[in-house]
This record gives structure tokens, sequence and C-alpha cells, in this order.
């Protein structure tokens, strides 16, 4: 069972680890830097509960407090949701969000995990705020975000009013996004997760809603936060790996449905394995003391055969400026002035897109 301290360096901040953890493939996968700019006119599938807790983290009070309105419910993930979102539509990106559905058993284990680590994340913020430390404070509240029904219900709704497309996952938001880009209805799969490439999707945009400066955790460091693709066709050539043979190596690191996979098992370990071996039940009998599930076969068709949904409509259509304001502003006590001028240079930036200058045109 992973603590506090040792899956604190997964993202660039606490906020990331017991929620957006998945199959750590980082130190193995060719990435190239792109620029926000570069994906004007590209849709992108993106992993909406991974967005979310992103937000719900990072969008806090200096001691660690959300973003409240005026009857305690926390607005933090629609911030996020909506200034984000908007900078990207005003880069010319068509955003589509994907939400989960409901978790296969095996991911049990996983959600059981990320709950002892919030726990143990809440002692600690309350230990650190009686102690009077603000920054160790605000670091262990970022690490206890949850989702609550009424959030995901008011960002389908902000989205809505916003115009922006939706799709409800019956299982894994990741599969169905991966899903969407495997399909060509979306350009590119955007999660903090590599088990996108698990569930084989074809382009994988990393950081699509966190870029920009970042302070690192415990450090006064701040760094540069930029998208990043992984293209899953380059990174079977460069692991000289099948796909199949990728997911096993997956397998054996651990995924969200063997957290543990098998101990002290890096990467690079694991892809030497597997293209020695041929295949996970090949390899494991030439590791020490494997403690492994008795059916990986379970695990691979999560990946191979996921539950996904092609009973989609995927639409861009012109934000309900004032429907916004009314709901952020009347009811969620946003200030009207920033989000208007967030509105408005979204629109703008839709119109520019390729030269398009209509609204009409670019959301056709």
């Amino acid at each position: 069972m992973l603590t506090f301290s040792q899956v604190s360096y997964y993202g660039f901040s606490p906020i990331l680890y017991g929620v957006i953890l998945g199959v750590n493939l980082r130190d193995i996968l060719p990435k190239t830097v792109v620029r926000l700019e570069d994906l004007s006119g590209k849709s992108i599938a993106i992993d909406a509960y991974n967005a979310l807790y992103q937000f719900l983290a990072i969008i806090r009070q200096p001691d660690g407090t959300p973003l409240k309105d005026s009857t305690g419910k926390v607005t933090s993930h629609l911030s996020g949701l909506l200034y984000r979102t908007s900078n990207l539509v005003e880069m010319g990106i068509k955003p589509i969000y994907v939400f989960d559905g409901v978790p296969p058993v095996l991911k049990a284990v996983e959600i059981e995990r990320r709950r002892q680590v919030k726990v143990e994340a809440a002692v600690r913020y309350e230990k650190a705020v009686a102690q009077g430390k603000v920054a160790e404070a605000r670091m262990y509240a970022q690490a206890t975000s949850s989702m609550k029904d009424y959030m995901e219900d008011d960002s389908k709704k902000l989205l809505a009013l916003m115009g922006l497309p939706w799709v409800q996952a019956p299982s894994e938001g990741e599969a169905q996004a991966a899903h969407l880009t495997k399909r060509g209805d979306s350009d590119y799969c955007g999660s903090q997760d590599y088990d996108s490439l698990l569930f084989g999707a074809p382009k994988l945009i990393r950081n699509i809603t966190i870029s920009g400066r970042r302070k690192l955790p415990s450090k006064n460091i701040y760094i540069d936060v930029v998208p990043e693709l992984v293209v899953l066709e380059n990174v079977l050539k460069d692991c000289a790996i099948t796909y199949e043979q990728l997911i096993d190596v997956g397998i054996l690191i651990g995924t969200d449905f063997n957290p543990d996979g098998i101990k002290g098992l890096g990467p690079k370990t694991a892809i030497k394995l597997i293209k020695e071996h041929g295949t996970l039940e090949n390899a494991l009998p030439h590791i020490k003391n494997p403690e492994f599930p008795a059916e990986p076969q379970r695990i691979r068709d999560i990946f191979l055969h996921p539950k996904v949904r092609d009973d989609y409509k995927l639409e861009w259509t012109e934000p309900n400026v004032e429907g916004i304001v009314d709901f952020l502003c009347r009811e969620k006590d946003f200030s009207e002035d920033r989000v208007r001028k967030a509105l408005e240079k979204m629109q703008q930036g839709a119109t520019k897109e390729k030269g398009k200058t209509t609204l009409e045109k670019w959301f056709g």
C-alpha cells in the first residue's frame, strides 16, 4: 500500500497522487513538446475526472481551503473548467469532456487505496493547520480532493451552457476518450495518465489542462509545465514491442486494476522481460518471488475490450453567455466581470480559428 510520501512525486504537486495515478510509464516513453497554439483546429477528448481533480486540487486559497459559494459548496472545479476550457477554445481547440461511469470490479483495490491516502492527508492537514504551517497545510489539503455528485452535475451543466460536448462513458472515461480518438471523432486523447495508451489511444496529449508555471511540492521552485504529445505508434516502435506487450508491461509494473504490480519492478526491467519472454505469463517464472494476480487475462481484457459506447453526439454550439452568468455569478458567486471577459475571449478565439470569420463555421 503506497503512502502519502511514496506517491507525492506523481505530477508536480501532491494534488494528483491519490486520484490521478495510473500506470507509471513516464520514464520509457518518447514525448514531444507541443504548444497549445499548434493544436488550433484540433479536437481533444479530455478525461473529465482527471481534469476536474486537478482543478479541485490546484485552485485553492493559500491555506488549502477550496473555493466555495455562499452555501458552502465547492466551486474550484467550475473555476478551472470555465477559465481553462475557455482558454483552450480561445486558441481554436475543440474540447470534448468524457465522464467516468461504473468502474470495473478490479479497480476496487485502487479506489480503497486512494481513499486511505486521502484520510492520511486529511490528518496531516489538520496537524499542519494546528501548528500554523500554512504552506504544508495547503500541500496536504490538495491531496484530500474528492468528487461529489453535485460537482459532476454542475460541470455538465456548465459545459452545456458553454456549448461544448460531453460524453458519459459506461465505465472508464479514459477508455471512452481513447475510443473517440481511435474512431477519428477526436484528434487527441487528453489526460495526465498513461493508461490512455493501454486503452489504445493513438495520440495522447498530457498537461492540456494544467500547462503554465507550477510550484514543485515542498519546494520554492517553479517550473514551466508544457503540453506533451505521446504517439502510441512511436512508443511501440521505440520500445520494440507490440501493443499487447505494452499492456503486459503496464500490468507488470501496476495499473489501476492491479495497483501493486510486482514490487520493485520498474518499467525498463518490465520491458526487458517482456521483450525476452514474449508475454507476462512467460516472464513470471524469471522473476524472483512474484506476487501477482491469478488471472492477468482479466486485466488485459479491460484494456483490450473496454466498455465503451458509440451512441454519442458531438456538437459545438455558441455559448449561452447569459445562462453562464446566471449560473456562475448569481448561483455560485463568481465575478461577473471576470466571467464575461473569459467568455468574450473564448468567442473571439473561436472566430479567428484558421481564418474562419463566424462562430457558426467554427462550431459547425
